[in-house]
């Protein structure tokens, strides 16, 4: 079997359970309104929520509060994450809870074009990615655009590449690629670092968006880049790790992990802490290698022994693994939350969660959202659970149908959480910023933002800051 038939076959089972369950399809990388709904073997829907164990309050917890550090103000938000560890515990942001202003930065999702990639910020701007690959350098204080490059590549693809080959775009007229989504910034020494799916690296000049080099790549990369030291380290879609030189965009090293196709449109970024490199792959694996030479320290598999659904088969880390305290906490799509030693890979504690979003670590707690929007927070040292909330009761919806027949139920998909002046705040894909109160998940207020979120809130100088499906960047006050 050809690798292209092999993908068709593999994408084409895994869209079966995706399409099964509307929460799903915007993950889905290939997007569309038109799939199909999927039936189970016995002629029942396949749920998003059928692999997924409910989690129950510890009896030794119930009732007890837990240690949260204060807000702290953030001058630099340059990785998706925050900072290399993809680690901020409580940010002095937003404690006004109201939206500042709104601004069009760009293309939004729509056929081809998908909105994926977290902005990032330093030096008083902001940067991001729209839907057609435009890099965007804002404003932060007033979300006025200072300068827009287009990363597209312009020469023609070579013969085979494409969707499903080697690449992911399309090509249009004057041998122009379309269509290529994903991938992200990060910003260090005055400069951007840019990856794409168009197979390509580039380093901007951050004050003025001028290219100054740009490197070619086998692989589409659809996660952001990590920035540590005089190194650039991103993941490409058949789940090599690869790391390049910041000043000259030559390839250093790669590490080559289990290759698996079924992954969602959302995809991570690697954490680094001294010489170690935290790296999360589609294969369900976490693996540590040394930043100097990519030679793998340890590795651990985030997936259940036992899955019920082709939906569950998706064992993706589409979350950032995050770096706290010498523990590294990264949860599976497949339904494993784990909290891992970070000398030796070894498990502290394991929870039965499915996720896409990255685990934020504050204090003694654990912050963890599931697929089916779950919000349960755990105890750093043990796994135990404090409490549960389900971040859907009474927004579960049915839509679409006919006369009452075959519709379908709609549960908003929710990333984030992010820790803002004594406030949990995430967002979801009804276009709703909820902010709950981190000891009880008790809701406090919540914003309309006026179109569907599907990236995490970040912070900046006080402010957070979300983009929108539509390519609309909010700040929030």
């Amino acid at each position: 079997m050809t690798a292209t038939a092999f993908r068709l076959a593999v994408i084409g089972l895994v869209s079966v359970g995706l399409a099964s369950c509307s929460t799903a399809r915007r993950l889905w990388p290939f997007g569309g309104d038109g799939q199909p709904e999927a039936v189970a073997a016995a002629g029942e829907r396949v749920s998003i929520i059928e692999f997924e164990q409910q989690l129950t309050p510890s009896s030794d917890l119930a009732g007890r509060d837990f240690f949260l550090p204060g807000p702290t103000p953030v001058s630099s938000w340059a990785v998706p994450g925050g900072n290399l560890e993809q680690s901020v515990e409580h940010v002095n942001a937003a404690p006004a809870f109201q939206v500042g202003w709104r601004r069009d930065i760009g293309a939004g999702t729509g056929g081809r074009r998908q909105v994926t990639s977290p902005p990032v910020a330093d030096n008083g701007r902001l940067f991001a990615i729209d839907g057609e690959a435009d890099v965007v350098a804002v404003d932060a204080a007033t979300g006025a655009i200072a300068w827009r490059t287009n990363i597209k590549p312009t020469e023609e693809r070579e013969p085979g590449a494409g969707l499903f080959g080697t690449g992911i775009g399309f090509r249009g007229s004057a041998g122009e690629v379309t269509g290529g989504f994903g991938g992200g910034v990060a910003a260090a020494g005055g400069r951007l670092f840019v990856v794409s799916g168009y197979r390509q690296v580039l380093a901007l000049d951050a004050a003025t968006g001028a290219i100054q080099w740009r490197q070619s790549v086998e692989s589409p990369i659809h996660g952001a880049p990590t920035v540590a030291g005089n190194r650039l380290y991103a993941i490409d879609v058949d789940n090599q790790l690869l790391a390049f030189d910041v000043a000259t965009g030559e390839q250093a090293w790669s590490y080559q992990a289990i290759a698996e196709p079924a992954r969602f449109l959302r995809a991570s970024s690697p954490a680094v802490t001294g010489d170690t490199i935290i790296a999360p792959f589609s294969s369900g694996e976490v693996i540590a290698v040394r930043a100097a030479n990519g030679q793998p320290l340890w590795q651990q598999v985030l997936s259940q022994a036992s899955r019920t659904n082709a939906l569950s088969e998706i064992r993706d880390i589409a979350g950032r693994p995050v770096i706290n305290r010498q523990t590294v906490y990264a949860v599976s799509h497949s339904g494993v939350m784990s909290a891992l030693d970070l000398r030796t890979g070894q498990p502290k504690w394991s929870l039965p969660v499915a996720g896409v979003n990255a685990p934020l670590a504050a204090g003694d707690a654990v912050y963890i959202v599931s697929k089916s929007g779950e919000l349960t927070v755990a105890n750093r040292e043990n796994g135990g659970v404090y409490w549960t909330r389900d971040l859907n009761e009474g927004r579960v919806r049915q839509e679409g149908g006919f006369l009452g027949f075959f519709d379908r139920t709609v549960r908003p998909i929710w990333s984030g959480p992010i820790l803002a002046s004594n406030r949990l705040i995430l967002v979801n894909s009804d276009g709703v910023a909820v902010a709950l109160d981190p000891k009880t998940g008790a809701q406090q207020s919540e914003i309309r933002l006026g179109a569907p979120a599907y990236i995490a809130p970040m912070a900046y100088n006080g402010v957070l800051y979300v983009l929108l499906d539509n390519g609309q960047l909010v700040s929030i006050q």
